[in-house]
């Protein structure tokens, strides 16, 4: 069959003695402005066995001590592998069952081809990043992963497969496969069941499923797997194999396990699959400053203050280039008008980016509106940014090449993907 670049993996779980509640931890780069979050994860785990001991919350990427926190990464997976903490399913894929506020939505978990990715802004090929690649954020990431002997994936792909044909095949005959996890998750991230996908018959159904949708895209353009979740940890692990394969013969680059990412992909048109804008938080900066700078952005701005957060996310929705902003207690609708692109996040990140280099203020990224809520009550701006069609969503790829970085994501914060599966990758 013709390569379309996901493939079965040799999947590491933990062994079923393990208690699976305490083991899975929601992907690093939520809660980044909320480290009591983290705190609270730290005290559920406790002394066991647990992902959140091999990986890097990003609330703490800058604080100091990180250097320490990496070898304990390492340490610890060195000691889970020694100990016999995994059980390994060869030549697999993990077909993924999550429940969510949202619904419950469907997975595949296997291993993507890094040829296959370019995260540049124009890139074409078939693997695809879907928002601007910061490149400052990718060497922090690489030393997390540079000397691990294992990955475990936040990563989450899209696919857009309006026949249904890859991943709910799997999920009608779920009852038939072995279930290798069923477990609640932490803090309120509902609840997941993993199924073995082991059979020669299910993983020849899965590559021809995808070849299918392969053969029908524009060769010149060939987007077949769009990044939803976690972009720069796919960047990190696509820019440590340029480095590892510059060492090997070529033969070697063949098989090397770094050649390739475990991830999870999903289907876009998955009905439990929900798309959530990534909202702002902005610090340092009063509103009239922030209005200044947006004056350099749009020709035309209208701010009204409305009565609720709900009031204004229904008009954001409805009309074009606008958001809602949180400031002193009350809530506002910016609209705009003589922008240089059509999409509000555009526009933003330009004000942002003219912010950050006149050292005027600070940003952060913020899941959920509650969040946005409950740092604007202690001083910060927020800002809601309006959703985005998924209907759409590879056309606007397609087209118009990646969003601005951060400009959605799948879910709320508790409702990204959690760390189980793991894999080696030296």
């Amino acid at each position: 069959m013709k390569d379309t670049g996901f493939t079965a993996a040799d999947i590491l779980l933990p062994g079923k003695d393990i208690d699976m509640e305490k083991w899975a931890v929601v992907a690093c780069d939520q809660f980044t402005s909320q480290p009591e979050y983290w705190e609270e994860a730290g005290r559920i785990v406790g002394e066991s066995p647990s992902t959140l001991r091999m990986i890097l919350p990003e609330c703490y990427l800058e604080a100091s001590g990180k250097e320490e926190r990496i070898r304990n990464i390492d340490e610890t997976m060195d000691r889970y592998l020694a100990q016999g903490i995994f059980r390994e399913y060869r030549d697999s894929f993990i077909l993924v069952e999550r429940q969510t506020e949202s619904g419950t939505r469907y997975g595949l978990v296997g291993k993507l081809d890094l040829e296959k990715y370019d995260y540049s802004p124009d890139s074409v090929s078939p693997i695809r990043a879907t928002e601007g690649t910061i490149l400052s954020r990718i060497p922090p990431r690489k030393e997390i992963r540079r000397n691990a002997p294992l990955e475990l994936p936040h990563i989450m792909v899209l696919i857009s497969d309006s026949r249904k044909s890859v991943i709910e095949p799997l999920a009608r005959k779920k009852a038939e496969l072995e279930t290798v996890y069923d477990s609640p998750l932490m803090l309120g991230g509902g609840h997941v069941t993993g199924y073995l996908v082991d059979s020669e018959e299910d993983r020849k159904g899965v590559y021809a499923a995808l070849e299918a949708m392969a053969d029908k895209l524009d060769s010149s353009n060939p987007l077949l797997y769009a990044m939803g979740d976690g972009n720069h940890s796919l960047a990190s692990a696509k820019s440590c194999w340029e480095d590892i394969k510059q060492k090997l013969p070529a033969a070697r680059r063949e098989t090397h396990p770094a050649r390739y990412a475990l991830v999870e992909i999903e289907n876009i048109f998955d009905p439990g699959l929900e798309f959530e804008p990534i909202h702002r938080a902005f610090f340092g900066i009063q509103q009239d400053s922030f209005d200044t700078i947006l004056a350099h952005h749009a020709r035309m701005i209208e701010k009204k203050e409305t009565g609720s957060v709900a009031e204004a996310i229904r008009k954001i929705n409805r009309q074009k280039q606008s958001f809602a902003l949180l400031s002193g207690g009350k809530v506002y609708v910016y609209s705009l008008d003589g922008t240089e692109r059509a999409m509000p996040a555009w526009t933003v990140q330009s004000l942002i980016d003219e912010m950050l280099a006149a050292k005027a203020g600070t940003v952060d990224y913020i899941h959920g509106v509650k969040a946005v809520e409950e740092l604007s009550a202690k001083g910060a701006i927020g800002l809601i940014l309006p959703e985005i069609p998924k209907e759409t969503f590879f056309d606007s790829i397609l087209h118009d090449k990646a969003f601005p970085r951060k400009t959605f994501s799948i879910g709320h914060a508790n409702e990204k993907r959690y760390y189980i599966e793991a894999r080696r990758i030296i």
